[in-house]
């Protein structure tokens, strides 16, 4: 008797091992109970884990009056490409420098579906080593004569982000769209190094590599805005620039608008926290979020303030609460009404921070599109 129970208990936990393997492998039931299962934990793990910040001492903020903000945007413009400010942001159109190259009205067959799109064009950016850009600049059929660059993140190319230019333009805004250095349709150059040879570049960690006392790589993330804004300039009449950015993507949202103040209202998705709340190794992030050169001269909270202040601008987080990726949860509560007070002190501009718990993604879901649509025209 005892033989053939021990038989049975030994059958069912083989069946049972072998049903779990093909529960994962081929998603049957219960699979979508147990994933469901699973999201609702893992979040709010993190949210604990993330909960007890007491012992970690966020970065000060020298930043008191608008003289203040200029001399800390000099010296990162500086740093970033080793000239003058005057150089890469001149008040004539005559010095501003342009894209390689720029292609009027392309076909690219997989943005065609796209809701009140009048014409792309294409433009080129070639930079130091050989690195490029290629952005396309979407014109609204009906449009509002407003822009908004959209800034791609890790994930790849902005063709990633067809759903959120698509929305914009369907409200009348013509889009500018980037990807990251390396990512989508930019390219990945093989570039020689003294006492290292012939490497492929296809990793943001590798521009460590290429810096020098006279060259930032971190040019790479900024020199194409700058240059297609530029020919925005001279060539359309576009009221107002706004800029909208996710993951790395926002990163760049936060981090360019401080140094243009072309950009009116920018707004980051899961884009960054101060480096003192990064307690997680998901939040850490690649090369240009954590340079030290580049945050001695202003760190995140003072670049939040720096992309908030001005005329007209305001510079808004929106952090998803159940992000896979990143920057989950609620950190930003030990620093936006510090950074929200001094925003108001300095009379002119706005700081804002949001929550999207409507989703478990790392993405701009509808919600965020509503929100930043709604702060824009506001």
């Amino acid at each position: 008797m005892k033989k053939i129970l021990g038989a049975i208990i030994a059958i069912a936990l083989v069946a049972s091992f072998f049903y779990g393997l093909s529960v994962g492998t081929y998603k049957i039931f219960p699979y979508e109970n147990l994933n469901s299962f699973k999201d609702e934990i893992e979040p709010n793990e993190k949210i604990t884990k993330n909960f007890d910040v007491s012992n970690f001492e966020l970065s000060s903020i020298d930043i008191k009056e608008e003289s203040d903000i200029r001399k800390i945007r000099d010296e990162l413009i500086f740093y970033i490409w080793d000239v003058p400010p005057s150089i890469i942001f001149p008040t004539d159109n005559s010095s501003k420098t342009l894209p390689t190259s720029v292609e009027k009205n392309i076909v690219d067959k997989r943005f065609s579906s796209l809701d009140n799109l009048q014409k792309i064009d294409k433009l080129t950016i070639e930079m130091k080593n050989d690195v490029n850009s290629i952005v396309y600049l979407f014109h609204a059929e009906q449009t509002n004569d407003e822009l908004i660059i959209y800034h791609q993140g890790h994930s790849g190319g902005f063709i990633n982000g067809k759903s959120t230019i698509n929305y914009f333009l369907k409200n009348g805004y013509s889009v500018m769209a980037f990807s990251m250095p390396l990512m989508g349709m930019n390219n990945q150059p093989i570039i020689n190094i003294e006492n290292l040879g012939s490497i492929k570049f296809f990793d943001h960690d590798q521009f460590q590599l290429l810096e020098s006392e006279n060259f930032s790589p971190l040019s790479y993330f900024f020199t194409p805005i700058n240059y297609s804004l530029n020919y925005l300039e001279i060539n359309h009449n576009f009221k107002n620039y706004h800029m909208v950015g996710i993951s790395g993507g926002g990163w760049t949202s936060t981090i360019y608008p401080a140094l243009d103040t072309r950009i009116s209202k920018s707004f980051a998705v899961s884009g960054s926290l101060p480096l003192s709340l990064r307690i997680n190794s998901q939040d850490l992030g690649d090369y240009e979020q954590i340079q030290p050169e580049l945050y001695k001269i202003a760190n995140y909270s003072e670049l939040y303030v720096m992309s908030s202040y001005g005329v007209d601008r305001s510079f808004n987080q929106i952090f998803n609460k159940y992000d896979p990726c990143c920057f989950a949860g609620t950190l930003f509560n030990e620093y936006e009404s510090k950074i929200s007070n001094i925003v108001s002190k300095l009379n002119l501009g706005d700081f804002n921070v949001y929550l999207d718990d409507t989703h478990k993604e790392h993405k701009i879901s509808e919600y965020a599109q509503e929100l930043i649509l709604e702060k824009i025209v506001q």
